[in-house]
């Protein structure tokens, strides 16, 4: 295109970051980017969790808004950011090489989680890490923790919490070196569905040349495992879920999860196949798992 690609994000640090490297990808194949910042409704809804605001989708509204109206050319998310179905006439036109897709645990005194006194105050806003972190470390006690990445390190080292549970991809886009910290393991401590990963948005018909190049295969069928199960799940701000997969040559391996919040309950499920299989996976994971007691937890959650 004549003009330069306008790429659509969020203002925050970690946004900007992720936008940033777009534009600069974009220079490397020849073709000139400019930012285009957009405020969306969770970043003017800070002081109430996610879940009771309309979850993560409120990350991308206003961005999807704007891109479907031709004010931007393409957006970028983070992927765990983007509800399983997209607006109308948008896609997911670049999955790039994916970062670190672990959750990391940072504390004040070096200690792991599992060193901490009783009652030490986590911070997450997370119903996921916060189903994990109880399902494992009962004595522990979960505060709720929004805000940028830099607003909830702040409040870690003011003292406000022992420790803090963040994606190991922020830290990393940013930059950010921290003296403690734990990478979780994600075969036990399972990410959530497309951490590490980012998605360009395009509309259909209009995908600029530049963009496309940053497709990364081994990340874009990994991903598509992850939001099949999230599809077939159903699930929503309110379900603490997780799924990851990974790709080894032709074969991928997906690791889910559903869990009640309280982390009684944690139902796991893993299974192997073929990389063409990718979506049929991610949907067969989530019926086992729904047949063995995620519809009774998706249910209860509905009701309550």
């Amino acid at each position: 295109m004549s003009r330069p690609i306008r790429i659509g994000t969020r203002g925050s640090a970690l946004a900007l970051a992720q936008a940033r490297w777009t534009q600069q990808q974009c220079a490397a194949r020849g073709e000139s980017a400019e930012l285009v910042i957009i405020t969306t409704s969770g970043d003017r809804f800070v002081d109430r969790p996610l879940s009771a605001i309309g979850g993560k989708g409120l990350f991308v509204k206003e961005i999807e808004e704007a891109l479907s109206a031709g004010r931007i050319d393409c957006a970028v998310h983070s992927m765990k950011d983007v509800p399983g179905e997209l607006a109308p006439g948008l896609i997911v036109a670049a999955v790039p090489p994916r970062a670190d897709a672990r959750d990391v645990a940072l504390t004040r005194t070096g200690a792991l989680l599992a060193e901490l006194p009783r009652g030490s105050r986590i911070g997450t806003s997370s119903l996921r890490r916060t189903a994990l972190v109880r399902a494992a470390h009962r004595d522990l006690t979960i505060a709720p923790l929004r805000g940028n990445v830099d607003t909830r390190l702040r409040k870690l080292d003011a003292g406000e919490f022992d420790a803090i549970v963040l994606a190991a991809a922020g830290l990393n886009r940013l930059q950010l070196a921290r003296p403690h910290v734990e990478p979780l393991d994600p075969s036990r401590f399972v990410p959530a569905i497309g951490q590490g990963a980012l998605a360009i948005e395009t509309r259909g018909a209009d995908v600029p040349a530049a963009i496309a190049a940053l497709d990364d295969r081994r990340t874009r069928v990994a991903v598509e495992a992850e939001r099949a199960f999230l599809i077939r799940v159903g699930g929503s701000c309110h379900t603490p879920l997780a799924a990851h997969a990974s790709v080894d040559g032709e074969r991928l391996q997906l690791r889910a999860l559903i869990a009640s919040p309280d982390g009684e309950r944690v139902l796991r499920s893993e299974r192997h196949g073929r990389v063409g299989d990718a979506a049929a996976i991610g949907a067969a994971v989530a019926d086992e798992l729904l047949e063995r007691g995620g519809d009774e937890i998706l249910r209860a959650l509905a009701v309550s």
